[in-house]
């Protein structure tokens, strides 16, 4: 009796604790929730990043966003800068097709590339570049395209090279070389190259800012096609250039995002760097497959370093490697594969040398096809200059105001200092931008 006496008081005094918890929670959680707003607002009103300022646009992303909206039919986008065909649309290589098809039957693992990449691919790649073997005297590592090699290029520089950590480029040059070389902690300067009176090579003030550099200093060039004005020196005044870099011991940085892309031949395209070459100097060479593969989105390059010995190759090679290792560890393999596969099969490299002209040809038609249609019009207007520039780009001449018109009146879309991608002209709407162009310089 005593017993079940005792099991029931506990029993109600557990029941009683019970509740008492459950008051206590429910008036915990309204706490909480009053308190854990007020955090919350707190937190809001001092964000972590509320000092971060709003970055400005890019300028060709801006140009192609605008011409999206744009609901004029006649519209045309000559901002971008990747090849078109004919019918305005991306242009994926036939052979790379085939390479890829090919790969797939060969049943690849997906595993990871050494630090300096596919290595049948770097040595496919140097071989392209220098025309030939280097006997080991490159290092040459694959990067995450062009602009990869510039950046490891720019680290090594900066962590290696005994002099100013100081860049001469031409003015102008690719807006992505002052960051990418800026970020690596140089500073950056230029020379003359561009003669906006003649939309042509400013010989003389690039020689005379050449001889005038403290030397030793280093200077990059664009092998060919000259991104964004399309002017390129002759051979002849190549071979000046570099013998006021021999004379001056100034330290040459190629930058190839075009060979066999500007002329549709790979050796005539890699000419003034191999001069430079067979006069013995060292210097680095990037690459990029993106135009002449049409690789862009698979971010395939190289960057190679020529120096003196073979034993100096390896040892920098192996700093290059420990530049890359905590930045990406290893680059991708397919693009580096197709590439490779393009470049070392004899059938799959004829048929790209053939479609790599093709499209060469076509940037070269369209540069005549737009001269000849202005002239037809009876402009006043010497435009020599768009068939005498070469590759993608074409500085026109045409000045801000006139852009704008070009923008405003015709629906034509490119940069403001005249810089017009030709891979944007095409058969179809090259007499519509001859008679806007003709309107807008009358």
């Amino acid at each position: 009796m005593l017993d079940k006496v005792y099991e029931d008081s506990c029993k109600i005094f557990r029941e009683k604790i019970m509740i008492g918890f459950k008051i206590a929670r429910s008036l915990k959680s309204r706490v909480f929730s009053v308190s854990g707003l007020s955090s919350v607002v707190a937190r809001a009103s001092s964000s972590w990043w509320s000092h971060v300022e709003m970055g400005p646009p890019d300028a060709i992303l801006g140009i192609t966003e605008a011409y999206k909206k744009d609901p004029n039919p006649k519209k045309v986008n000559l901002g971008a800068g990747a090849y078109r065909d004919d019918l305005g649309k991306p242009y994926v290589l036939p052979v790379v097709k085939k390479a890829e098809s090919i790969m797939v039957s060969e049943n690849l693992d997906k595993e990871y590339a050494t630090i300096a990449g596919v290595p049948p691919f770097a040595k496919a790649s140097a071989e392209l570049a220098f025309g030939k073997d280097m006997g080991g005297l490159n290092a040459t590592v694959q990067t995450i395209s062009g602009t990869g090699a510039l950046r490891i290029g720019g680290e090594f520089l900066a962590k290696f090279y005994q002099g100013e950590k100081v860049i001469h480029m031409p003015n102008p040059t690719w807006g992505n070389h002052i960051p990418i070389f800026r970020d690596s902690g140089f500073e950056i300067e230029t020379y003359r190259y561009y003669d906006a009176d003649t939309c042509g090579f400013d010989f003389s003030g690039c020689l005379e800012d050449l001889n005038n550099l403290p030397e030793k200093s280093i200077v990059l060039f664009h092998v060919c096609a000259h991104n964004p004005t399309g002017v390129d020196p002759k051979i002849e005044q190549w071979k000046e250039i570099c013998e006021v870099v021999k004379q001056r011991q100034l330290f040459p940085f190629f930058d190839m995002a075009y060979q066999g892309f500007a002329s549709g031949d790979i050796d005539r395209d890699a000419a003034s760097m191999r001069y430079f070459v067979d006069q013995g100097l060292s210097l680095f060479v990037t690459q990029s497959f993106a135009k002449n593969m049409g690789l862009y989105g698979e971010r395939v390059g190289a960057l190679n370093v020529l120096c003196k010995s073979v034993e100096e190759a390896k040892a920098v090679e192996s700093q290059l490697k420990i530049l890359i290792r905590p930045m990406y560890s290893n680059p991708p393999i397919h693009g580096a594969r197709i590439a490779h596969s393009v470049l070392t099969n004899d059938e799959l490299r004829a048929q790209w040398l053939v479609e790599l002209k093709g499209m060469a040809d076509r940037i070269i038609s369209m540069r005549e096809q737009l001269r000849g249609n202005l002239e037809k019009l009876g402009s006043k207007h010497d435009w020599s200059h768009i068939t005498d520039q070469i590759g993608m780009f074409c500085f026109t001449g045409l000045k801000p105001d006139q852009v704008g018109r070009l923008t405003s009146e015709f629906s034509i879309y490119l940069t403001k200092d005249g810089r017009m991608s030709v891979a944007g002209v095409s058969s179809t709407n090259v007499e519509y931008l001859a008679e806007a162009v003709h309107e807008v310089t009358k």
